[in-house]
């Protein structure tokens, strides 16, 4: 870990947790040193291992808030996290058996991608969702903004469905040769409807207060004892438990996938245990150092004393589940995943989709993804390496459990 402080430029100093400060890319730096020149930061700007640029703050960035919140430093796809299931079952046991369709791998994969919408695709009826039922019971809350009302109604067909980008649901074996399943997933549309509403009503009141912060940060705040601060609070654990019920109802379409496959084609009696639900884009208050203050984690997640997360990397490459340390330094937070090293566009320039899918295919992964053109921004080699990201923050967790892909559904 290294630290950024310039007295003169900035209110707060910045701890990397990186080796050095040529390994912070230059747009990443820039925006770091944006939010080190915040008024109402408590200590520090945190950037964890797998840090880059974002929207206003930098993906990988922690940072904790007196009084206010921001709404781009919490990100546009609030909730966005991890969801993970372990099993009985070695991956060896069920790799060779061959289905009407393919292997049964092949099969399982096919299956999911039948019953899960991924992409821009949502379920084509209503689906049930205890969280916006709740929503509809305390609409109250929620009639001031109505420009969001109709984000209500829209989340009952989004329940329950992947989205696209680096969002994944994969099967993958630890080192035990066990079966696992992992899903990374947010709010869908919902979320980031909430973000931008509420970032766009930020910089008009910034406007109005003569705020110090620079629109051109993309950083624009709410104080939350405002009517618009309690307003933004409200939708965004809307979002968070939304998203958490999306991972949920996915996790159990693949549950009922495997029970399918597993119990026509073995004689294997299947077991689920160890699971897990994380977000990595949200804020909370929290007490740190003494005072309570909002803390945004933004690409992080919590890693407090004993807590248990999951830390994935990239297709065809590990991940892990980890137990945090309760890092004060890093507000009780680590990294969220690898990070990338090239943007999307970026990526599709430096690899192919065959260089992709050979690489997957080398590695007997397999992929279940509609439309390939596109397959080469979640390239492997477009992210960081997740084991450097690992040795990189041996102080915020302790690794519990490594895990590989064996197949994966991208949207």
């Amino acid at each position: 870990m290294f630290v950024m402080y310039e007295k003169e430029n900035m209110k707060v100093p910045v701890k990397v947790w990186l080796e050095k400060n040529e390994d912070l890319e230059s747009t990443c730096r820039e925006q770091a040193l944006h939010l080190a020149q915040l008024p109402f930061l408590h200590k520090w700007v945190s950037l964890m291992p797998d840090t880059h640029a974002g929207m206003g703050m930098p993906i990988g960035g922690v940072i904790a808030a007196e009084g206010v919140i921001i709404p781009n430093a919490v990100g546009v796809d609030i909730g966005c996290g991890m969801a993970y299931t372990e099993t009985n079952i070695p991956v060896e046991a069920i790799r060779g058996i061959q289905t009407g369709n393919g292997t049964l791998i092949q099969a399982i994969i096919g299956d999911i991608m039948r019953n899960i919408p991924v992409g821009f695709a949502h379920h084509k009826l209503a689906m049930p969702s205890y969280t916006m039922d709740r929503a509809f019971d305390e609409i109250d809350l929620y009639e001031e903004d109505k420009e969001l009302l109709g984000q209500l109604e829209a989340g009952y067909f989004q329940v329950g469905t992947l989205g696209g980008g680096n969002h994944f649901i994969e099967l993958q074996t630890d080192d035990e040769g066990m079966l696992a399943v992992m899903i990374h997933s947010g709010s869908r549309h919902f979320g980031k409807s909430v973000c931008d509403y509420f970032h766009n009503k930020a910089r008009e009141l910034n406007s109005k207060w003569f705020s110090q912060v620079p629109d051109e940060y993309r950083l624009a705040f709410l104080p939350v004892d405002t009517p618009e601060g309690c307003q933004y609070l409200r939708w965004m654990q809307l979002s968070m438990d939304f998203a958490n019920e999306n991972r949920e109802k996915m996790m159990l379409a693949v549950k009922a996938v495997l029970e399918k496959y597993i119990g026509k084609y073995t004689d294997l009696k299947l077991e689920f245990s160890g699971d897990i639900n994380c977000h990595h884009n949200y804020a909370a208050l929290e007490t740190h150092y003494g005072k309570e203050v909002w803390v945004h984690r933004k690409g992080a997640v919590r890693a407090g004393n004993g807590e248990l997360a999951v830390i994935p990397g990239a297709m065809g490459s590990y991940s892990y589940v980890v137990m945090g340390k309760g890092n004060p330094e890093s507000f009780c937070s680590s990294s969220h995943g690898a990070g990338r090293l090239y943007s999307r566009k970026g990526a599709m320039a430096a690899f192919s989709c065959e260089d992709v899918i050979r690489d997957l295919r080398d590695q007997g992964v397999v992929l279940g993804k509609k439309g390939k053109a596109d397959v080469a921004e979640e390239s492997r080699f477009a992210y960081k390496d997740i084991d450097a990201v690992m040795s990189a923050q041996q102080d915020l967790v302790i690794p519990v459990k490594r895990l590989k892909t064996v197949g994966v559904v991208k949207g």
